[in-house]
């Protein structure tokens, strides 16, 4: 759902953008907080960073392979496929 708060920032020479104070609290990000950068069509999304499974986006992933966090419900799921071949 995409609401708009008729807020508009200029991009400045390097590159970076403010998110304004209001927002930020509101999202429960403070500063130094890691910020994950996406894009969804002609969208750029930026969301708190939280470490989550790849597969479900479940929260506090078991392992980590290739840079890619596992929940252990989905690593089960995976495994059992493969048993199964």
């Amino acid at each position: 759902m995409k609401l708009s708060t008729g807020i508009v920032r200029r991009v400045d020479e390097l590159g970076r953008i403010v998110i304004p104070k209001e927002m930020r609290r509101s999202l429960g990000i403070d500063q130094k907080d890691p910020i994950e950068i996406s894009i969804e069509g002609s969208s750029i999304i930026l969301q708190k960073y939280e470490n989550r499974c790849v597969f479900c986006g479940a929260l506090k992933p078991a392992i980590r392979h290739n840079g890619k966090l596992m929940c252990s419900k989905c690593l089960k799921e995976i495994n059992k496929k493969l048993e199964d071949k």
